[in-house]
């Protein structure tokens, strides 16, 4: 650095103070959904932390697909790919359709849809 640039100043990233703002406490407060709803959130937000789930949800997101179309399409067993379906299922996050013997695989409904269509977006804002 030198002797004409100014030194880099830090910014604390917490409060240095004992002010409590209780207004502001007490509206949040009275918004704040019940610990199930953060609980049944944070799982939601799991489906979306292993790279498997996310590959099949933007499969999903291009056109509807069976176990076997999403199995070549990944380089992954018809096993694996049904063992993440499963639990994409039971987050609501993917629905199916039988056809004789072929199961389709959609996304649920167009919230997963927007959920999934703005996470991208906001990666790639960075």
């Amino acid at each position: 650095m030198s002797a004409n640039q100014p030194k880099p100043v830090s910014m604390p990233t917490q409060c240095d103070c004992e002010v409590i703002h209780e207004e502001v406490v007490n509206a949040v407060r009275a918004e704040m959904p019940c610990g199930d709803d953060f609980f049944a959130l944070a799982n939601l937000y799991k489906m979306f932390s292993d790279p498997t789930r996310v590959k099949i949800l933007w499969a999903l997101n291009c056109h509807e697909m069976c176990v076997c179309d999403l199995a070549v399409l990944l380089n992954m067993t018809k096993s694996a790919i049904s063992h993440q379906l499963k639990s994409l299922r039971l987050t609501n996050l993917v629905s199916f359709q039988k056809q004789g013997k072929v199961v389709y695989y959609t996304l649920a409904d167009d919230h997963v849809k927007d959920i999934f269509e703005k996470g991208f977006v906001h990666i790639h804002e960075l």
